[in-house]
């Protein structure tokens, strides 16, 4: 009779639930996003359990990509790692887009998936799939985990190595199993923590045990998303009988859930520890400071130290005071500064110094492509959006250094630009306060001045047209104004009302998002929200041409006056539809509320009309109308030179 092999000793799918979800909320974890199902139940229980203690915030979203963004905005918001968890099979490639936008932002996004056990990989079982590995281009770490404890191969006889194991770990008198099952659930425990580290962009190959981080000091990656793939075997819901393992105190953890750790507003930042160093004595030098998505307020700090004029994109968070030059990418022109288009300061340019990732304008872009100039970029830290060595401008780390590198302005530089710009943003105004489009309501490129000038919280901006209006138009403050968030990693127009629906939740205050009406569309699942579901307080302002509007200012704009050629660009890339936006809003049980004027708006956005929930304000405009808008904007700009 053939002998039967000895069966491993395993962790039951609760305790394995367990010990993942104590080493997440010990690593920082404090709020998770639950798609449904039943392969992830343990899991999801375990969170269930420590919601009830108060040690977690729980949300719920039946769709796997709005979960998925859900999560990436609470993280963009708090700065912390945030959960996403899902059931096995295609649940879990629903994460991608979300997980490709969290890779080239830099956020923590922590992908919790359910999985099948291993004796049923490759048996045709339902819903089962090969998901050990399944994001290898866009994660910073990735393991699969069971509760099987892991015995190494050529171990014949199971207790025989189980007792020379608990002899070489807790002594001669160990008991086999339960020593093998503790030191199980510590390489689990320990194995969470170094995804968390991965999450933060810290190295974790040589970090031993669990908990603490001894010897890990500096990020070797950019911050970016982990996956943790958890092979969870029957039985998945706990014992009638079952009480959950003692873990913190069940008031522990109510301090854990009262706001984020990111900022809730722009807080001007002070040099003077910084820049120790006498400005006048650094060389004259014709820069320009330009501030890309992600910089925060140092690009404002360091130009107003050296006396340069700022670029600044919306998303960057330092569009504001003196420095600020608005309209600028008319002022460079399409050339970089060299067209005829261009104004003359721009030709003059000598050097640009680069914070954050620039996204949004061609003419940024040719302008850092001159070769004539000199360009540097700080990087303090590892940034997740390009391998070092691939741009052309120079890396520097320390700020003093690139004080030395850029020089400070001669006299005349920043006023001739700032007069420039004053007098460009005036040209812009005026011509935007004065034509609206053909159906007589505010036109796009007003309607992005508005938002923009008017909201006082967090300011979300949808990716294609909508961003790149609001920085055309958005004449910058002096002071800071509201902290603006975009999906800038990979600009997808996919789960931007997720992702806002999730900053509003970390938050806690009410948020603006600022669309068009494809962003909304292909988000609409975002507006589900179940009942007894925490609501974001959130006004979706839908700027509603009834397709897409940016391809009319690329090529495909010139692709379309050709003979024949209009009706193809219009098909496939204007992609008209003829959505009822207030009946798809009262099918999610979303308020909706047309905007018909600048008042309008104006007043349902404004501080004196505070709101709870969520609301859909349409405004309709005129796509046809829109590249003659422009073409006016930029004469008038060109005429103001």
């Amino acid at each position: 009779m053939e002998h039967s092999p000895d069966p491993t000793p395993a962790l039951d799918s609760l305790q394995v639930a367990r010990t993942v979800t104590d080493a997440l909320l010990e690593g920082g974890l404090r709020e998770a996003v639950i798609a449904p199902g039943s392969r992830s139940a343990p899991l999801v229980y375990a969170l269930a359990e420590a919601e009830k203690a108060g040690r977690v915030r729980l949300h719920v979203r039946i769709d796997e990509r709005v979960a998925a963004f859900t999560a990436l905005g609470l993280s963009l918001a708090s700065g912390r790692p945030v959960g996403v968890v899902t059931t096995s099979g295609t649940a879990v490639g629903n994460l991608l887009p979300a997980l490709m936008e969290a890779d080239h932002a830099g956020v923590q996004l922590i992908a919790l998936t359910a999985d099948r056990p291993m004796e049923l990989q490759g048996t045709g079982a339902n819903q089962t799939t090969a998901q050990d590995g399944i994001f290898p281009l866009h994660v910073r770490f990735s393991q699969t985990l069971s509760g099987d404890v892991p015995v190494p191969e050529g171990s014949d006889e199971i207790p025989a190595w189980l007792a020379a194991e608990a002899a070489r770990v807790s002594g001669p008198d160990a008991d086999p199993v339960a020593a093998a099952l503790r030191e199980h659930r510590e390489h689990l425990a320990s194995t969470v923590s170094r995804a968390l580290l991965a999450a933060n962009g810290f190295d974790t190959e040589d970090v031993e045990g669990f908990g603490g981080v001894p010897g890990v000091a500096v990020r070797e990656s950019a911050p970016g998303p982990v996956h943790l793939n958890l092979r969870f075997r029957d039985p998945l819901v706990p014992d009638a009988s079952d009480v959950p393992e003692p873990g913190w105190d069940a008031g522990a953890g109510e301090e854990l859930l009262t706001g984020p750790d990111g900022d809730l507003v722009i807080s001007p930042v002070d040099l003077s520890e910084q820049l120790d160093l006498e400005v006048s004595r650094l060389h004259e030098a014709r820069t320009v400071v330009v501030a890309g998505h992600g910089s925060g307020p140092l690009p404002a700090a360091f130009a107003s130290a050296l006396g340069l004029p700022l670029f600044a994109e919306p998303g960057s968070n330092a569009r504001f005071g003196p420095n600020a030059i608005g309209a600028y990418p008319l002022l460079i022109g399409s050339a970089g500064g060299l067209g005829e288009d261009s104004h003359p300061l721009a030709g003059r340019i000598e050097q640009v110094i680069l914070f954050g990732r620039p996204t949004l304008t061609r003419q940024v872009t040719a302008l850092l492509g001159r070769e004539d100039l000199h360009t540097a970029f700080h990087q303090p830290e590892p940034v997740a959006w390009f391998v070092p060595g691939s741009r052309r401008e120079r890396p520097v780390e320390d700020l003093e250094e690139l004080a030395v590198v850029a020089g400070r302005g001669p006299t005349g530089w920043l006023t001739d630009w700032q007069r420039a710009g004053h007098r460009a943003q005036s040209a812009l105004d005026d011509a935007l306060a004065t034509r609206h489009d053909d159906v007589g309501h505010p036109g796009a490129l007003r309607t992005g001045q508005l938002v923009a000038t008017t909201v006082a919280g967090p300011l979300v901006l949808g990716s294609s047209s909508v961003i790149r209006d609001v920085n055309l138009s958005w004449r910058p403050p002096t002071a800071p104004a509201s902290v603006v968030y975009a999906n800038r990693g990979l600009s997808g127009i996919d789960g931007t009302v997720s992702t806002a629906s999730g900053i509003a939740l970390a938050t806690g205050r009410r948020t603006v998002l600022l669309c068009g009406d494809l962003t909304l569309l292909h988000d609409a699942g975002g507006l589900l929200v179940g009942p007894g579901e925490a609501e974001p307080d959130l006004d979706i302002v839908v700027v509603n041409d009834r397709g897409g509007a940016i391809f009319a200012g690329l090529e495909h704009g010139e692709v379309a006056g050709r003979p024949g050629m209009g009706p193809v660009v219009e098909r496939f890339f204007g992609t008209p539809h003829a959505v009822d936006v207030r009946a798809l809003c009262a099918a999610y049980g979303v308020e909706w509320a047309p905007v018909t004027s600048e008042r309008d708006l104006i007043a349902a956005l404004g501080l004196g009309n505070p709101v709870r929930g969520r609301r859909v304000l349409e405004l309709r405009s005129d796509r046809a109308a829109r590249p003659e808008v422009r073409r006016l904007v930029e004469q008038a700009v060109r005429d103001s030179f």
